[in-house]
């Protein structure tokens, strides 16, 4: 597939996303950083987005919840350039019932290529590069290109 570039802007869109089990610890590492967060766009699935703002007073723009289509809902903004980067704390251990979703969700990600960080490490490696706070030039698909030949 042909390439193209999209710009990263400084204010980032930034989706929060966890697993049951992980937003105890998705709620910590936000608290954490609350200082880096608040320069940015959040976006949060229905009881992530909710469980965070209540906790930490950071506006954060709840979807749906993620069984209930938030996972989908998130998908489209990134097919559509409106995230440019994931916190997803999924829980590795335990099989959730919107599953496929998930992988949806982590497959469009891909896609798109958008940054995905999936534990504290990659997380935190996120936040403080020099990175979270200037633009950067990404290569995405060039869906133009793609609909161009098929039509």
């Amino acid at each position: 597939m042909k390439k193209t570039t999209r710009i990263i802007p400084a204010h980032k869109n930034i989706a929060l996303v966890a697993h049951d089990h992980y937003k105890p610890e998705l709620l910590r590492w936000v608290k954490e950083n609350k200082d880096a967060l608040q320069g940015h766009f959040l976006f949060g699935t229905g009881t992530t987005g909710n469980l965070l703002s209540r906790e930490t007073g950071l506006a954060i723009k709840s979807l749906l919840s993620g069984p209930m289509g938030g996972d989908q809902q998130l998908g489209a903004l990134i097919s559509e350039g409106k995230i440019d980067m994931m916190i997803f704390f999924w829980d590795p251990l335990n099989a959730v019932p919107h599953d496929p979703d998930v992988k949806a969700l982590l497959r469009i990600a891909t896609v798109w290529n958008v940054p995905v960080a999936m534990n504290r490490a990659s997380a935190k490696l996120m936040i403080t590069s020099p990175n979270m706070t200037q633009e950067v030039e990404i290569e995405i698909p060039d869906y133009d290109a793609y609909l161009a030949e098929r039509l």
